[in-house]
């Protein structure tokens, strides 16, 4: 005869645990990091002579070179990075800036730009005698720095000039005359062919490294606003280039000593 109350207990043990077993398998697990483990891949020849990969990238590459080393204007003389406190390169790279520069920030603040600062270390080739391709450009400006446009006063343009007496480094500069004294002070300054005035407020088209303080231009980040206008430096040149038949440098004097 079989013992139904004994029977009945275990299959209350039994559901009991089959309730626990259901709960914890249905709980959220959670998982941890124990161990990671990584392994270098050497890029070798056979990746490198890969024929299927180069047939596939060669049209490309064909199209971009061609594209690249197509002339699209003329240099009579080659400009350089040479000179003291201006260079010949420096002087077109700051004044195409602010033209072009200018070009959309009028039209888009209903301001004007008043002068144009860059930073010789960021002029990395020069523009050869003959002809000019877009290859060029990218040699000469081989990073994807972005135009900034910074809101400065009058005081933060006299630190500025300060610094460029005192890195004495031909940075490229347009809009803006002045004279460094036998003292090495900035004075006769001019702007857009008028006295500096530290009350104003002045415009000055960068790159987005120097915006930020870079090459120590610490008195960028006292600006009071900053634009970006969406204009790569790289792309303003290479627009020059385009629509310039002949490529000049003006030799005015920018920077001029006691």
């Amino acid at each position: 005869m079989v013992n139904l109350k004994k029977y009945n207990g275990v299959l209350r043990y039994f559901g009991l645990i089959l309730t626990f077993f259901l709960i914890f398998s249905c709980a959220e697990r959670k998982y941890y990091v124990t161990k990671i483990e990584a392994k270098d891949f050497g890029v070798t020849n056979k990746y490198n002579s890969d024929e299927a990969i180069d047939s596939f990238i060669k049209p490309y590459r064909e199209h971009i070179d061609t594209e690249l080393n197509t002339p699209v204007s003329y240099a009579p003389e080659t400009l350089d990075k040479s000179g003291k406190h201006q260079t010949t390169i420096g002087n077109l790279l700051a004044d195409v800036t602010l033209q072009k520069g200018n070009a959309i920030f009028s039209t888009r603040e209903n301001k004007q730009l008043d002068i144009c600062l860059l930073n010789n270390g960021g002029i990395r080739s020069i523009i050869p005698k003959g002809n000019v391709t877009l290859k060029t450009a990218f040699e000469i400006m081989p990073f994807e720095n972005t135009a900034i446009v910074v809101a400065l006063k009058g005081e933060q343009i006299l630190e500025m000039l300060k610094l460029f007496i005192t890195e004495n480094k031909p940075h490229p500069l347009a809009g803006i005359q002045f004279t460094i004294s036998k003292s090495n002070q900035p004075i006769n300054i001019q702007i857009q062919d008028k006295p500096l005035d530290t009350n104003k407020i002045y415009y000055v088209i960068t790159s987005d490294y120097l915006s930020n303080g870079g090459d120590k231009m610490d008195f960028f980040k006292k600006g009071i606003e900053k634009y970006d206008i969406n204009y790569k430096l790289r792309n303003i040149l290479i627009d020059y280039f385009k629509e310039t038949k002949t490529i000049t440098s003006t030799r005015d004097q920018r920077i001029i000593l006691e």
